[in-house]
């Protein structure tokens, strides 16, 4: 099986991969940092944490925070968009690429030879 996960780095943090994707989508969906952890069965603090590494490795932060909740602010729109974008790219490319080595690979390794 053939697996791509597309991360982009901002020094030796992840700026952004799959469940960075995932939390700006449930945040948005959700109006809070909170329910966007509940969603996805997450702490608020592991949320928090997460959203915080975002908001300080792009040009301008993705997530706003007030009393009411929390939004994506443009560039985190604009973000979210072009990452999905790129993974769908990547998906498909990677996905036909992929299957000529997927008919080469057992299902299951040999045992460790001892």
């Amino acid at each position: 099986m053939l697996k791509i996960k597309i991360q982009i780095y901002c020094g030796d943090q992840i700026a952004m991969g799959p469940g960075k994707a995932d939390l700006l989508d449930a945040i948005a969906s959700e109006g809070s940092i909170s329910a966007a952890g509940r969603k996805l069965g997450m702490s608020y603090r592991r949320c928090w944490l997460l959203v915080d590494v975002m908001n300080r490795c792009w040009d301008a932060p993705l997530v706003a925070t007030s009393t009411e909740g929390a939004t994506l602010t443009g560039r985190g729109v604009e973000v979210l968009r072009d990452y999905r974008a790129v993974q769908k790219l990547v998906g498909s490319a990677g996905a036909k690429a992929g299957q000529a080595l997927e008919q080469h690979v057992r299902a299951e390794p040999l045992a460790a030879q001892e």
